[in-house]
């Protein structure tokens, strides 16, 4: 059985968790922490980091990379646009997500509200999320409520990987005690929740909630 290394604590392994479920997969989670990983690990993940994945046949890390195989090994349902625009597009979207947006919403957000207080016993640092939530995130939902469309897909016209690597964020978020502002950001706070109503978004979220909701 395929094998997923990593924690829920890390919204790049929830998006292999959501790709895994929209595909239908059955794997074994293998809770890894990526602090002072043993040699073993390092054999599976150069880097040290997670998540990483193994099969029957091969080793990989890096969600991004997983996700790519995932689908060249299983092509349905299809997780990129056939269109090479928006294929483009929806990867764009995923490297926005995993390159920027966690910037703020992790180190400056979730690990504040959530991985302090319940995993290290240290009072929040409340002036950072303020600051994050007042100055730093507004700009990027800006541009995710000027680039979001009617039909409930940031990219082409069926769910994505745009759509996965977005979303988990907004589960940190969500996580932290931190929604869109439906006044200031319809479209987005509409997206976010159609994709996290889908089933593969809400069977992660069920699961993780006992353990990081604010």
């Amino acid at each position: 059985m395929p094998k997923l290394y990593g924690i829920g604590a890390s919204p790049f392994v929830r998006k292999v968790r959501v790709a895994l479920a929209e595909k239908g997969i059955a794997y074994e989670h293998e809770p890894t922490i990526p602090v002072n990983v043993s040699p073993e690990y390092k054999k599976i993940s150069p880097l040290g980091k997670i998540p990483a994945y193994s099969d029957d046949k091969h080793t990989l890390a890096d969600s991004s990379v997983i996700c790519a195989y995932l689908e060249r090994t299983h092509p349905q349902p299809p997780l990129y646009p056939s269109d090479p625009y928006e294929f483009a597009r929806a990867l764009w979207f995923e490297e926005y997500a995993d390159g920027a947006l966690v910037q703020i919403t992790g180190p400056k957000i979730f690990f504040q509200r959530v991985v302090q207080p319940k995993f290290f016993n240290q009072k929040c640092d409340e002036s950072i999320v303020q600051k994050a939530l007042d100055e730093e995130l507004p700009p990027y939902f800006d541009y995710l409520e000027s680039q979001v469309g009617d039909g409930g897909v940031i990219a082409g016209n069926h769910f994505s990987i745009g759509d996965i690597g977005l979303g988990v964020h907004f589960v940190s978020l969500k996580f932290a005690g931190v929604g869109v502002d439906a006044n200031r950001w319809p479209k987005l706070a509409r997206y976010v929740e159609h994709v996290h109503a889908r089933p593969s978004f809400k069977k992660v979220i069920e699961e993780e909630a006992p353990l990081f909701s604010a």
